[in-house]
């Protein structure tokens, strides 16, 4: 986690990618905002450019990738960019894009990463929010679920399990900070099936998708030359994920989470829940965010984002 106080981007910055559904090209622009605005998504290939906030309550889908949606206007796959905004401590933002879909990238946060560096962050005159979990919570589905318990730093847990040999009991922990981000979380590229693949461009979709922009697997193994980034890359992706979709909280959030065999559903419900709940989440006051900031390198892991 990052900081005492709000960041935005210190300039504008763009760059051009390809949507993974519509195969079409995509150009994103990530804009400084004022204190307190939050995340915008802007479409600007539509008359107005109309705004949709990257809020929960404006999730519409979440099958394959998170879809935000408002007055029947949507932008999909927004969830990589969400994480690498989260996980390198951006708290309000403008992006604009070109399309109904953010563009794929690489299949990781990666770019993202980079393309916000080299914007740099600003700090504002305002202090961060940050939610804090104040009692336990899971939230089922089948055999999949999602869980947390009150902790003063952000920690989690993910675990799949594929009838795969390469997708079989494979986990990834780690306490959340920027560098960690950076190094560890944000490189971990979405991944797929050939079979699903070829199922989907028969249906009109993933018509972007390419072996460039996602971990291709057959019934034995992965078909991209380079192989893997991370011998744990599926369950690290499956964390990236989980940043992105919190981050529709609209504040950062501290606990030590679990996630077991879920998706972009799952994490909607859970955070959904953790609303819903009322007395599971506190939203910290500015004296209990310094304290937390102040407690050194055994404490929240609460730091001021550099510039």
């Amino acid at each position: 986690m990052l900081g005492t106080h709000q960041h935005t981007l210190k300039k504008s910055v763009s760059c051009v990618g390809i949507g993974l559904h519509s195969g079409r090209k995509v150009r994103l622009s990530l804009h400084p905002t004022l204190a307190d605005t939050g995340i915008v998504f802007v479409r600007t290939d539509l008359c107005g450019s109309p705004p949709i906030p990257a809020r929960l309550d404006h999730v519409v889908d979440t099958l394959r990738a998170t879809t935000l949606g408002l007055d029947g206007v949507t932008v999909s796959t927004v969830e990589h960019l969400l994480s690498a905004l989260s996980g390198l401590g951006v708290d309000n933002a403008r992006i604009e894009v070109s399309s109904a879909e953010v563009p794929i990238m690489d299949g990781s946060s990666a770019p993202f990463v980079r393309l916000i560096r080299s914007a740099g962050l600003e700090r504002q005159d305002r202090p961060r929010k940050y939610y804090m979990l104040s009692e336990p919570l899971t939230v089922w589905d089948g055999d999949r679920f999602v869980s947390a318990v009150p902790a003063s730093d952000f920690k989690l847990e993910c675990y799949i399990d594929f009838d795969h040999p390469l997708l079989k009991n494979q986990s990834y922990t780690v306490t959340v900070t920027r560098s960690a981000f950076e190094s560890e979380i944000g490189p971990a590229r979405t991944f797929g099936f050939l079979r699903e693949v070829e199922y989907l461009k028969q249906q009109g979709l993933a018509l972007g998708g390419s072996l460039d922009n996602a971990i291709v697997m057959d019934d034995f193994g992965v078909l991209n030359e380079e192989g893997l980034r991370f011998d744990n890359e599926f369950a690290r992706h499956k964390a990236l994920d989980f940043i992105g979709d919190a981050a529709l909280l609209g504040a950062p959030i501290l606990g030590r989470f679990s996630a077991s065999k879920a998706g972009h559903s799952l994490h909607n419900a859970f955070m959904k829940e953790l609303l819903a709940a009322g007395t599971t989440l506190t939203l910290l006051e500015p004296a209990a965010i310094a304290a937390l900031a102040g407690s050194g390198p055994t404490g929240s892991g609460i730091r001021e984002a550099a510039g």
